[in-house]
């Protein structure tokens, strides 16, 4: 099932919502669910508890695996929004224009929303382990109720050329070689760079902050660069042909 109108206006607070309780996890301390230790700790005792490596190899392994991850949420979101415009990737509401066959759209359906996925799966590393379950479950569930709500609002709206090009472009899996030919829309790099701060700050987060191990120190930047993610989006210029484009956020 689709994800309704009000659900999609209200994604980011709903996201910014889960993202909190995950990293907060108030059942720790009122039912003695679960143990506040960041998951990234976690992930690097259980290697080493495997013996697969020793606890001090391990814990390197598991935050260049997190940077890595948090770097392919940078290429996708700010590649995304780079060729369908921060006008639309910061509306809120759906918009339906001529089918976007340029960039990563050519490779795939949806790479903000991947890109979305891999920055949360980043910062999940920092949660105590059951907030980072809890909140990938959820988010993981809301951004796909919001492809397929995107999915019907395009087809009704779009017609026969959006659903030839659901056949030829996979929704979340990139492929290595572009599906369809380049439509000739050119990227804005810098207005991506700058509505895309927020991915970039926690894959910064992630390669730099993580090797002091202290995880609250990278709660607090990971807030800080929230912050000035919202005000550099809201400051970004939009661009004059974004409502040619579809609505991908």
């Amino acid at each position: 099932m689709g994800a309704t109108k009000i659900e999609f206006r209200l994604r980011v607070a709903i996201m910014a919502v889960v993202i909190t309780l995950g990293f907060w996890a108030p059942w720790i301390e009122a039912w003695g669910f679960g143990e506040r230790i960041p998951l990234l700790e976690w992930l690097a005792l259980e290697l080493a508890r495997m013996g697969w490596v020793s606890f001090a190899a391990a814990t390197p392994i598991v935050i260049v695996l997190g940077a890595l991850v948090a770097a392919k949420g940078v290429l996708f979101r700010v590649w995304g929004t780079a060729y369908l415009g921060v006008g639309i990737v910061n509306h809120g509401q759906m918009k339906a224009g001529a089918v976007m066959a340029d960039g990563p759209y050519r490779r795939l359906r949806n790479p903000l929303y991947l890109g979305s996925w891999c920055m949360f799966a980043a910062m999940a590393t920092m949660m105590p382990v059951s907030g980072a379950l809890f909140a990938m479950v959820l988010l993981t569930i809301f951004l796909f109720r919001l492809i397929l709500g995107e999915e019907a609002f395009l087809s009704a709206q779009l017609g026969a050329s959006y659903k030839e090009y659901l056949r030829a472009v996979p929704r979340i899996i990139p492929h290595l070689h572009a599906s369809l030919p380049a439509a000739g829309g050119k990227p804005r790099w810098r207005h991506a760079l700058l509505a895309e701060l927020n991915p970039i700050c926690i894959f910064l987060i992630l390669a730099v902050l993580s090797w002091r191990y202290d995880n609250w120190l990278m709660v607090k930047a990971v807030i800080v660069s929230f912050g000035i993610s919202l005000v550099a989006r809201a400051l970004t210029p939009g661009i004059e042909n974004d409502s040619q484009k579809l609505s991908k956020n």
